[in-house]
């Protein structure tokens, strides 16, 4: 007997595609550095798309002081900065509701993990982007790699330097385009020896510290890597939104957070597993009853906070259960959604500590036999 297959589309996909086509588009150009050519690449489509005839402004545009970046803006219509007094100083940032009144079909968006001043409608500029996009206006924007919030650890083991200002990676998540704008380490060190990225006095120090060689290749490889991913993720949500078929098993990652200490270190990790996945994820952490509200010891609770909300920024599904023992809980958590791959924080623990308290970890892996695990080494609180 033949079987028959209904092809339709689900309602959840036909949903999936009205809302696809009836947003705006969001381009990101993404680079290993400053100085690899992302906003020359941003002005030179806006003048192509001008020609076409679309109606296309600047919201802003920071041209760093290169007479070359104010000669390729030329012609293009620029929304007039809102200027801001803060401690006797005049700062110019992006005017959003001056964008958004005027209505254009697109809107260039420069620097785009820059920090508002304060006083400014939205504190970060990404959160901006999403307004104008909010409002039917595409944007084309640029950010340079080490600004990715999941990759923070990688940056500063790579570099040395903790980059402050970052893009939660749901935004990326959020584009359309993800495009790489990339130069060779020569080319980019060149740039900078002729004084095309920073100025004259920053020269020598950036050529021995952050745009050492090694480093630059490694930001190189992270940049192609983003792409990359970005393109995976988006050939699942292709697929998932005109109803084809996924993998047969599909991944399911969770995050184990305590709720005393720092979990930003093992976020960022499980959201780059879960972006080299495609899939989505999961924060989990254990409410005991010497946690419970009114329990919990004030810092804490704050610190939990804290990762709560990086773990919402970083796209996780976070989820509290509560228990009086930690292990069973996120073992039958674990049991129940058919997680595959989890991702434990390790704090340094004498040997006599874990004989007397016991491990969660070990609990874990001794019951739960269809996960990955991994353990990320923590400092002490």
């Amino acid at each position: 007997m033949s079987q028959v297959i209904d092809a339709r589309p689900k309602p959840e996909s036909l949903l999936a595609r009205v809302e696809q086509a009836s947003r705006a588009r969001l381009r990101i150009y993404i680079g290993a550095a400053p100085g690899v050519g992302k906003t020359y690449q941003v002005l030179e489509d806006a003048h192509q798309l001008k020609k076409q005839g679309v109606d296309i402004v600047i919201g802003f545009i920071e041209p760093h002081g290169r007479a070359e970046t104010e000669a390729l803006i030329g012609n293009l219509e620029r929304v007039p900065l809102r200027r801001i007094e803060y401690r006797g100083v005049t700062l110019q940032e992006m005017d959003v509701d001056a964008v958004i009144a005027r209505e254009p079909q697109i809107a260039i968006v420069d620097e785009l993990a820059h920090t508002n001043a304060p006083g400014s409608k939205n504190r970060k500029r990404y959160e901006d982007v999403l307004e104008i996009l909010d409002a039917g206006i595409a944007v084309i924007t640029a950010v340079n790699v080490q600004h990715i919030e999941s990759l923070n650890d990688a940056i500063a083991r790579i570099t040395g330097v903790r980059v402050r200002e970052a893009v939660p990676d749901y935004f990326l998540r959020r584009a359309d385009e993800v495009v790489n704008v990339d130069v060779s380490v020569d080319t980019l060190r060149t740039r900078l020896r002729q004084g095309k990225i920073y100025n004259v006095e920053k020269i020598e120090q950036a050529l021995a510290n952050f745009f050492r060689k090694g480093n630059l290749s490694a930001l190189r490889e992270l940049s192609l890597r983003q792409v990359a991913e970005d393109q995976a993720a988006k050939a699942h949500d292709y697929r998932e939104r005109e109803g084809l078929e996924q993998a047969a098993i599909p991944e399911k990652v969770m995050v184990c957070m305590a709720s005393r200490g720092s979990a930003k270190k093992l976020l960022r990790t499980g959201s780059r597993i879960a972006g080299r996945l495609a899939s989505d994820w999961y924060a989990v952490y254990v409410e005991t009853p010497r946690e419970e509200p009114g329990r919990i010891d004030p810092a804490d609770h704050a610190t939990l906070m804290e990762n709560i909300r990086l773990a919402e920024e970083l796209g996780a599904n976070v989820v509290k259960l509560q228990a009086r023992r930690v292990a069973d809980a996120l073992i039958e958590f674990a049991s129940r959604e058919g997680i595959t791959h989890v991702v434990f924080g390790q704090s340094a623990r004498s040997r006599w500590d874990i004989l007397l308290h016991g491990s969660v970890i070990n609990r874990f892996l001794s019951e739960v036999r269809g996960a990955t695990v991994q353990v990320v080494p923590l400092p002490d609180d």
